[in-house]
């Protein structure tokens, strides 16, 4: 049966483009074929449902097609176990060195790499799915044009973990990789100690002769270190001529980070540039989940989606929440529930008001002198609809409900919801009148005086 799935992936890669095809259909594996039922493994979640969304039609008829028989298609997800089995069994090459004794191995230059930072661990959703799709194909080399990854986001999206995952997949998969991992700051520390040293020429040496990969954190901290801008343009024009790997993260945007020279700013714009933006509430569910599951305790799921409630700033907020319930009922002897979620988030949230629907109704119907009762209300009076639909629109952009929430708390079906927020956002583009409303609503959400 192998030889016949190597057939059907030979075929799907005329009909796949290529980036595509190494990307999703490659690295899958076939798993059992019993009475025209094919199951196969991929490596995480996120693949798996790339492949069924996209896939899974196309591999089903071309499988039916070869075996000459009607096939029900299953994908399951590798377990830890089969890969390192994987990569146990991976042959091994005559010519590499024996490790001396006593001495471990280091395949990196600067920071260590943490170990969980890795793309199983990685919790991928809508505000993280093209940043990860970007780094997999840049870390499985399965892009032959891409070279360089910018990856922009604030504090705490999980930029770091993308990076370093980068850097883990290359080393699992190529060992002898030289893979050198720092922030901005580092790299500025080491030159300056090179300079004073007179070591400068086995600085230049090593980065730009002696790194294959490099991941570079904190990029926005370049700012105004004109040296440091110099050398450091010189060293990604060697990286980028000879093909190596780079991946940039920061805060700002390249073309706004103050201080930075025409050059290095160039480099650090071409290549690719991906955006990871707050998670979602369900993309915060399943990540408390995961780090619950990963640290080896039982988290009650209302305290979960309470915690993923409140806890909306960043991933790191999310872990502060998730460790500070579990110390406090390990120290304290006491269970896990909702009481005690509260007595820990209260140290963590900001002292500001939470938004909720309710409260953008009282506050847009006060605005246009009508009642709650008249927003929610059957009445098609235009003096009625527009804040209604100003509502509907502020109640998406400012909380995490879905469509069929907020068109269900103004007595509406979600397609209702999806068309007072589409006309909003028209109307703001034709009418000075509605932006200048949106703007005054939104000041006042985001400073709490609501």
């Amino acid at each position: 049966m192998e030889s016949i799935w190597n057939q059907v992936k030979q075929t799907l890669r005329d009909h796949v483009p290529e980036q595509s095809f190494r990307l999703w259909i490659e690295p899958l594996e076939l798993k059992e074929n019993q009475e025209g039922n094919t199951v196969l493994i991929c490596p995480n979640f996120f693949s798996k449902r790339r492949v069924k969304e996209n896939y899974s039609s196309l591999i089903s008829a071309e499988l039916s097609r070869v075996t000459g028989q009607q096939c029900e298609l299953a994908i399951d997800i590798a377990s830890s176990d089969s890969r390192a089995a994987k990569k146990s069994t991976r042959p091994k090459n005559n010519d590499s060195q024996l490790p001396l004794p006593n001495i471990p191995s280091c395949h990196y230059n600067g920071r260590m790499l943490q170990k969980d930072y890795t793309f199983e661990r990685f919790v991928v959703g809508g505000n993280n799915d093209f940043a990860y799709s970007a780094a997999l194909s840049l870390a499985s080399g399965r892009s032959t044009s891409q070279h360089s990854l910018f990856l922009l986001s604030d504090t705490g999206m999980g930029k770091s973990h993308l990076s370093q995952a980068v850097g883990h997949h290359i080393l699992s998969e190529s060992p002898k990789e030289r893979v050198y991992y720092m922030t901005a700051e580092d790299f500025t520390n080491e030159m300056v100690h090179s300079f004073r040293n007179n070591t400068i020429e086995q600085f230049k040496g090593k980065y730009r002769n002696q790194c294959d990969v490099l991941l570079l954190e904190d990029v926005q901290y370049l700012s105004g270190k004109e040296r440091t801008q110099i050398e450091l343009a010189l060293t990604l024009d060697t990286l980028y001529e000879s093909g190596k790997k780079i991946i940039f993260s920061s805060s700002y945007l390249p073309a706004d980070i103050p201080k930075i020279n025409d050059k290095l700013r160039s480099r650090l714009s071409s290549g690719l540039v991906s955006n990871i933006d707050a998670p979602n509430f369900r993309t915060r569910v399943r990540i408390l989940q995961n780090k619950a599951k990963k640290n080896g305790c039982y988290m009650p799921e209302d305290v979960i989606h309470y915690l993923a409630g409140e806890l909306s700033e960043n991933v790191r907020q999310l872990e502060s929440g998730l460790i500070g319930v579990v110390s406090k009922s390990s120290l304290l002897g006491t269970p896990i529930n909702i009481s005690l979620a509260q007595s820990v988030v209260k140290n963590i949230v900001r002292q500001s008001k939470t938004i909720s629907i309710d409260i953008i109704k009282k506050m847009v119907s006060k605005y246009f002198n009508i009642t709650v009762a008249d927003i929610v209300s059957k009445s098609r009076k235009q003096n009625i609809v527009r804040p209604r639909q100003m509502a509907m629109f502020l109640s998406r952009r400012y909380t995490d409900q879905p469509l069929q929430t907020i068109g269900k708390s103004f007595n509406r079906y979600h397609a209702t919801a999806l068309h007072s927020i589409g006309a909003v956002e028209r109307d703001m583009k034709q009418s000075s009148i509605i932006k200048k409303q949106v703007e005054f609503f939104s000041q006042k959400l985001e400073t709490g005086k609501f």
